[in-house]
């Protein structure tokens, strides 16, 4: 449904209502309002046909006076006259009997049948004299209740009839303005449309401010869709750059391999294509986990006791560790450190902080200490070495991704990678001052409902 007609239906149809509402009222309203004009005129005629009497003696009526009876609102009007003693004094023979007495000086009005047709009638009784005679002089006028009726449903049929040429030219008006409001709207969806895919700048035409909030929507999105787009671009970038170096090492092995002959020769080249894939395959495995992570909203959390983790990927670790002649020692806190966490990021976020301490630690390393603890209202987790160490005025480039201040063996993903793990954990991750080596320390919000006592 066109949101033309969406609002069509909403404004129209309440406005039908209550055009229905006041045509009843008006109806109601026109039929009173004529029964109270149609008794006047039945006075007015009374009145005049008393004066004529008392003026003609009983005579005549004027000309005037037989105008107003025959052409009055309503219908024809009958009239009947009596003079003092009951004498017959001009108009129809027979009047409608009324079912009680009348009122003297003030008319009374009542239905009453009058040749097998409903009349409305007017008494009224005075005191006159007509010609030598004086007393009660009774004037009865009547009108057809047929005609009444009639002359009054015309009248409200003429005023329902106008008030629906009014809602009909509402509901063209209505029809035609909402077109001629939504041009705004309409000349902003043809902008769009001839856009082309690759415009993502913001929209800055003038629009109404309805739809301003629609606009500053679809500018934020456009910026963000814009921003994602870079971004893949840029990993792709990235990627085949990083990937293009390990496998042209693959590709020279594998080339000079079938022409060694020597055993002993063969055997150190296979070993270095099976080091070279394996680091290929920890690259690929390395840019997919991070792109994936930066991307993928669906994070599952659990309450995990932090030490436990950790010793789990340490024991996995240890015999690595320490086939490099490295001490390798693990700090638990005496207390459960409960965090909510995703186990298998913050797991990989963990082997790559010891994976880089035993690339990047140098040679002169010689222990990795991982040890946890809780602060107040977060737990903490550090990786320290006493290698080489990193400089803290380096610490923002070596969380970019493909960063390395030294050239070694590492991708420049691993400390990106962790960057992002804690940034789903709403943590963070830190370099601190240490007199040698590298220590780094992830700190999470500590689970609900625990904390120091």
């Amino acid at each position: 449904m066109s949101l033309r007609l969406r609002l069509f239906l909403v404004i129209l149809p309440p406005l039908l209502l209550v055009s229905v509402l006041l045509g009843l009222w008006r109806f109601g309203a026109a039929q009173r309002t004529s029964e109270d004009l149609f008794d006047r005129s039945l006075l007015a005629a009374a009145l005049a046909i008393s004066r004529d009497v008392a003026i003609s003696g009983g005579d005549a009526l004027s000309p005037s006076t037989r105008r107003f009876v025959s052409d009055a609102g309503g219908g024809e009007i009958f009239y009947h006259v009596t003079g003092p003693g009951g004498i017959y004094v001009t108009g129809y023979a027979y009047p409608p009997r009324a079912m009680a007495d009348s009122p003297r000086d003030q008319p009374s009005y009542f239905i009453a049948n009058y040749r097998d047709e409903e009349m409305r009638v007017l008494r009224m009784i005075e005191d006159r004299t007509i010609g030598n005679l004086s007393g009660e002089t009774v004037v009865t006028v009547w009108q057809r209740m047929s005609d009444r009726q009639s002359f009054a449903r015309e009248l409200a049929l003429r005023a329902i009839a106008l008030m629906a040429g009014l809602m009909a030219a509402l509901a063209l008006v209505i029809w035609f303005g909402v077109q001629i409001g939504l041009r705004p709207l309409n000349d902003l969806q043809e902008a769009i449309r001839q856009r082309s895919p690759d415009d993502l700048g913001r929209i800055r035409r003038p629009v109404p401010t309805e739809v301003a909030g629609i606009v500053s929507t679809l500018n934020r999105l456009f910026a963000q869709v814009k921003d994602n787009i870079e971004a893949h671009q840029a990993f792709i970038s990235d990627a085949a750059h990083q990937l293009r170096n390990p496998a042209a090492a693959l590709l020279a092995i594998a080339e000079t391999l079938p022409d060694v002959t020597d055993a002993t020769e063969r055997e150190a080249r296979q070993s270095e294509l099976v080091a070279a894939a394996r680091s290929s395959a920890r690259l690929a495995d390395q840019l997919l986990s991070l792109e994936r992570l930066r991307y993928d909203a669906r994070v599952s959390l659990e309450r995990v006791d932090l030490t436990e983790l950790t010793r789990d990927v340490c024991l996995g670790l240890a015999p690595q560790v320490l086939s490099r002649d490295v001490d390798f020692v693990f700090e638990p806190d005496g207390e459960a450190l409960e965090v909510e966490l995703d186990r298998v990021l913050v797991a990989e976020a963990l082997t790559n902080l010891l994976d880089n301490a035993l690339r990047h630690g140098g040679a002169g390393m010689t222990r990795i200490t991982v040890r946890t603890a809780r602060d107040g209202v977060e737990v903490l987790l550090d990786v320290q070495d006493d290698g080489v160490g990193i400089p803290l005025d380096q610490a923002e480039t070596v969380f970019r991704r493909f960063s390395q201040l030294r050239s070694g063996e590492g991708s420049g993903l691993g400390l990106a990678f962790v960057e992002q793990v804690m940034h789903r954990h709403d943590g963070k991750v830190c370099l601190c001052s240490v007199e040698a080596g590298t220590k780094v320390r992830l700190r999470f919000p500590a689970a609900s409902g625990t904390g120091p006592a």
